[in-house]
């Protein structure tokens, strides 16, 4: 997680904390969007990963009422303080850090499995 928080900070912008928050919420909602295999193989690539998922559901309150999707997680990170142009930069940056933990194809598969998704790849 230290990898990815650090890369998502210099190469973002995003600052350590928000950083970390943010890594949750994505992961969380790729697992209950996108398709399990390379998602589950992604998440067992990131150290950390599992707490920052918990973390980020736990968190949920309010938001889990108005419904899911990427609408939903748009609106977490905006909460965050994330802009979208913030959004769209930290969300290339997982899937360059994807890429080099679990190739292209799997990348690939998860942009192109989870809806929406491919306005920010």
């Amino acid at each position: 997680m230290d990898e990815l928080i650090g890369r998502l900070a210099a190469n973002a912008g995003v600052e350590t904390a928000v950083a970390e928050k943010t890594v949750g919420i994505v992961l969380s909602f790729l697992r209950s969007e996108g398709p399990s295999d390379p998602v589950e193989a992604l998440i067992a690539e990131i150290p950390g990963a599992e707490a920052a998922i918990t973390s980020a559901d736990n968190s949920a309150g309010f938001s889990r009422l108005m419904g899911g999707g990427l609408m939903a997680v748009g609106s977490r990170l905006m909460g965050l303080g994330l802009g979208m142009a913030d959004i769209q930069n930290v969300a290339r940056e997982l899937f360059r850090f994807g890429r080099n933990k679990i190739g292209a194809d799997r990348i690939g598969a998860i942009i192109s499995g989870t809806p929406g998704l491919s306005q920010f790849a």
